[in-house]
């Protein structure tokens, strides 16, 4: 066995660990593609978390933008973002959607007892029929919706400050979603 052999086993290890550090670097993680980006928002219909005799459907949160919020009570990241979506819910007009994922009924309306509801309306997705059709990987994840009922931006993790301020406030700008003068 020559030298030069020696090394073979070497090189591979350093071009696996090439391949695998490009691969884990490339693009954001909050930014997980969505096959709904450009397309409707699919079609539902869920109980309202407020009141389990009326059913929300599609039709009820599309006609103008909307951002779509998926949270849970079983999410720690849901609790540090709940803070941000009341500021958003007191400073714009946007129209805010809640979906409930896959919790109980009681803890999420004492979370929004405790913490305020920021939300025009919540959905109850109790058995994640709902997150399916959204391609959800978990909570929280973040939805906006065009008038017409299209995707056009989704958001895998918090929507904090910087997210509102460089990712989807622009957009709803040029949707005509008006923001107010808020202290920070």
């Amino acid at each position: 066995m020559n030298r030069a052999s020696l090394f073979i086993p070497l090189g591979v290890f350093v071009l696996i660990l090439a391949i695998g550090y490009l691969g884990f670097s490339l693009g954001n993680r909050n930014e997980l593609p969505s096959a709904l980006i450009g397309h409707s928002f699919p079609p539902f219909t869920a109980p309202d978390l407020m009141d389990t005799g009326r059913l929300i459907s599609r039709e009820d949160i599309v006609g103008r933008p909307a951002l779509v919020n998926i949270w849970a009570t079983w999410c720690p990241t849901c609790k540090a973002e709940h803070e941000e979506l009341m500021r958003i819910s007191a400073s714009s007009d946007v129209y805010l959607v809640g979906v409930n994922y896959k919790d109980d009924r009681a803890a999420a309306l004492r979370w929004l007892a405790d913490y305020d509801n920021p939300y025009d309306v919540v959905v109850m997705d109790a058995d994640g029929a709902l997150g399916v059709e959204l391609g959800v990987y978990g909570a929280p994840e973040t939805f906006l919706l065009n008038a017409a009922g299209d995707v056009v931006y989704k958001r895998v993790g918090d929507v904090n400050r910087r997210i509102w301020e460089q990712e989807i406030q622009p957009r709803l700008a040029r949707m005509e979603v008006k923001e107010y003068a808020t202290n920070p």
